[in-house]
């Protein structure tokens, strides 16, 4: 009998939607891709110099573990200037390889075999795979999109059971682009105080919050020892590539999370490292800049994709629109797929973010405007078709 070597976690693990599109796209010529979430914008010129001054310096051996203490502090100094949030940068802050990464060596820090994870979709398509993969097992709940992608605190409760640990939300979210107000967030502390769980607050949009109201769950009374907030450099800052992320949350979470770190990864990129604290310090202008110009995206895709007739509610934050495509009768897979063979346009079925998703597509305007008004004329002409 024939050995497998693979584990069955992995096995059962569907590859992810949001690159099989971008593989199709790339194959293909004249494609205008509004799939992938990456800011078009090359990174600040003076993080890119902080970054050649350090290897100049000779900054190239290990940091430690959590990340450069200079980072710690600046990053612990941003979110309370910014954002309200107490955090001791000695043992509260660890710098990751991405966001990505803090929210796997979190999961992996706080949860046992077959513990749940509460996952609020629509939802970045990484959530419930990283659950699994920590042995856990995530329960989905659906916003839904009469209450404009928010989802509802009595939503949340009646999923929760004596094995739920956490609750996994985003704001400003993606693929969506809602932003939980003040208010919202209040009603769903309330829930996760009252039943003693965990959340993981993934804020990587934060600075992309159009009208200036985010706010981090962390800073509610009563919530920043029970919250791990995720941020990183990669979408505000135009630094994708740079691999450089991080995570915020209670003494002995952190120190678990480090614990996993110093045997899988050691330190992010030392260089990136550099970057990343002048970005901190001198980026505020940069990013001022690109959101001005996403904001102006934003509206001209809104309103393209409105008159086209697909409804389309206008997103807070983010770089991403969330279309409703049902008028076309055809299911989230079979528009992308028509449209990219048929257009040359390339967007993310809504189906792959959850089954919320279904009748949705995602499209990024992370893109120059020239390719925006070409890509809008390809989709109107597309979907005229069905009207």
């Amino acid at each position: 009998m024939e050995r497998g070597f693979l584990a069955k976690s992995v096995e059962q693990l569907k590859p992810s939607g949001i690159r099989r599109f971008f593989d199709l796209a790339s194959k293909m010529e004249n494609v205008i891709s509004l799939g992938v979430g990456e800011p078009d914008f090359v990174t600040p010129w003076n993080v890119i110099e902080a970054s050649y001054h350090s290897l100049e310096q000779g900054y190239t051996a290990y940091t430690a573990n959590a990340g450069l203490l200079e980072l710690r502090q600046q990053i612990s100094k941003y979110l309370n200037v910014n954002y309200k949030m107490d955090y001791n940068p000695e043992n509260q802050v660890i710098v990751t390889v991405g966001a990505s990464q803090a929210i796997d060596i979190t999961l992996r820090a706080i949860l046992n075999p077959g513990e749940e994870v509460i996952v609020v979709e629509p939802c970045f398509v990484s959530y419930a795979p990283a659950v699994t993969l920590a042995g856990g097992v995530p329960v989905t709940v659906s916003a839904e999109a009469d209450n404009e992608f928010k989802i509802r605190p009595e939503q949340i409760q009646e999923v929760i059971t004596d094995k739920t640990k956490a609750i996994i939300l985003c704001s400003p979210n993606n693929p969506t682009g809602t932003v939980l107000l003040k208010e919202d967030l209040e009603e769903i502390a309330a829930v996760i105080k009252e039943n003693n769980l965990l959340l993981l607050s993934d804020e990587i949009y934060a600075e992309l919050s159009y009208d200036d109201n985010f706010v981090s769950p962390a800073s509610l009374e009563g919530m920043s020892e029970r919250t791990i907030v995720i941020s990183g450099f990669s979408k505000a800052f135009a630094m994708t590539g740079w691999r450089l992320g991080y995570a915020c949350g209670p003494e002995d979470i952190i120190a678990a999370m480090t614990k996993i770190h110093q045997y899988t990864i050691m330190c992010a990129p030392t260089m990136a490292q550099h970057g990343a604290l002048e970005a901190l310090q001198n980026g505020e202008d940069s990013v001022r800049e690109m959101k001005t110009s996403y904001r102006q995206r934003r509206n001209f895709v809104v309103k393209a994709l409105n008159d086209m007739g697909l409804s389309c509610h206008l997103p807070g934050g983010a770089f991403y629109v969330f279309p409703s495509i049902q008028a076309t009768g055809l299911s989230s897979e079979q528009f992308a797929e028509s449209l990219l063979q048929e257009e040359k346009v390339a967007v993310v079925p809504g189906n792959v973010f959850g089954e919320s998703g279904e009748g949705y597509i995602r499209c990024s305007y992370a893109t120059s405007l020239k390719q925006l008004d070409e890509s809008m004329k390809r989709i109107s002409r597309f979907v005229h078709k069905f009207s």
